[in-house]
C-alpha cells in the first residue's frame, strides 16, 4: 500500500471574498516529487501553502476543507502552526537567506526550535544534504548574501533540512536562476527525495517532465477559481492524459 505523506480534502482557500482554489482533493505519496503545473493565476502557490498554513500570514485569507498529515488536520484548532512549518519546511521562489553567516543561516532553524545537538554537525550535515558544503566550507563564516543566486537557492534548502522536517514545500524554485543553477537544484532535487516528501510548484513544463514523479495540473475554473484539473504519474500525464484540457497545456498549445 502506498503511503501519503499529505492529503488534501475539499480544500478550499479564499481572500477576502474572491475564492482562490475550490474543491482540491490530491493524495500526495510519501518520499516522492510531485510537481504543481498550470497557467499563471490557477492557485498553484496558494496551494502549496496551504500545506503548511502559510496563507494564514495573509491577513484575508481563509481555508475550508482538511489537509491531512499523518492522519490529522493541520487547521485542527488544537495545531500549532509552527510545528507545522517545521515539519512542512519552505523553499520560495526568490532565494532569501538571512543577512548573516552561512553557518548561521543554516543553524538559525534549528536555534528557534530548540536543538540541543552538535551544531556543527548539523550544519555541515545540511549543507552536505543541500550539494553546498564542498563550496562553502573554507567560508561558513561570509554572508549568506555573498554567494551566487543558486548556492542562495541551496543555502535556503539547506536551512530547510536542518530542522528536519518531512516534507519540503517548493515555489518555483529555479525560476530566478540561471540554467546550470537549475539543473544542480533538480539533482539536489532526486537527490533530497530519498529521504523527504518533495512537492514542487513550477512553470516549466520540462522541469516538471524531469523531476516529478506525480503531476497535479491546475487550470482556471468558473469565476478565475483555481481547480484540480487531473493528476497522475506524471509520464502519463505527459504523454496520454485524460483530459483535452491537459493535452494543451503540456504541449503549449494552451492560453
Amino acid at each position: 500500500m502506498e503511503h501519503y505523506a499529505i492529503e488534501a480534502r475539499n480544500l478550499r482557500v479564499y481572500y477576502g471574498d474572491f475564492l482562490a482554489v475550490r474543491d482540491v482533493n490530491l493524495k500526495v505519496a510519501q518520499n516522492k516529487i510531485t510537481a504543481i503545473i498550470g497557467p499563471s493565476g490557477c492557485g498553484k502557490s496558494t496551494v502549496l501553502r496551504a500545506f503548511n498554513r502559510m496563507n494564514e500570514l495573509v491577513p484575508t485569507a481563509r481555508t475550508e476543507g482538511e489537509v491531512l498529515y499523518h492522519g490529522k488536520n493541520i487547521y485542527d484548532d488544537d495545531v500549532d502552526p509552527v510545528e507545522v512549518r517545521r515539519r512542512i519546511g519552505m523553499v520560495f521562489q526568490k532565494p532569501n537567506p538571512f543577512p548573516k553567516s552561512i553557518y548561521a543561516n543554516v543553524a538559525w532553524g534549528a536555534r528557534i526550535n530548540g536543538f540541543r545537538g552538535d551544531m556543527d554537525q548539523l550544519v555541515e550535515e545540511s549543507l552536505r544534504g543541500a550539494a553546498l558544503w564542498d563550496e562553502v566550507k573554507d567560508k561558513l563564516h561570509q554572508s549568506g548574501l555573498s554567494l551566487s543566486g543558486g548556492q542562495q537557492q541551496r543555502l535556503c534548502i539547506a536551512r530547510a533540512i536542518a530542522v528536519r522536517p518531512d516534507i519540503i514545500l517548493m515555489d518555483e524554485p529555479a525560476s530566478a536562476l540561471d540554467p546550470i543553477a537549475t539543473l544542480k537544484i533538480e539533482e539536489l532535487m532526486h537527490r533530497l527525495a530519498k529521504n523527504y516528501t518533495i512537492i514542487v510548484v513550477t512553470h516549466n513544463m520540462q522541469q516538471a517532465a524531469r523531476v516529478s514523479d506525480y503531476t497535479a495540473f491546475f487550470n482556471l475554473g468558473e469565476g478565475r477559481a483555481g481547480v484540480l484539473e487531473e493528476f497522475g504519474p506524471t509520464e502519463r500525464i505527459f504523454t496520454n492524459p485524460e483530459k483535452q484540457s491537459t493535452e494543451d497545456y503540456v504541449t503549449g498549445r494552451f492560453g
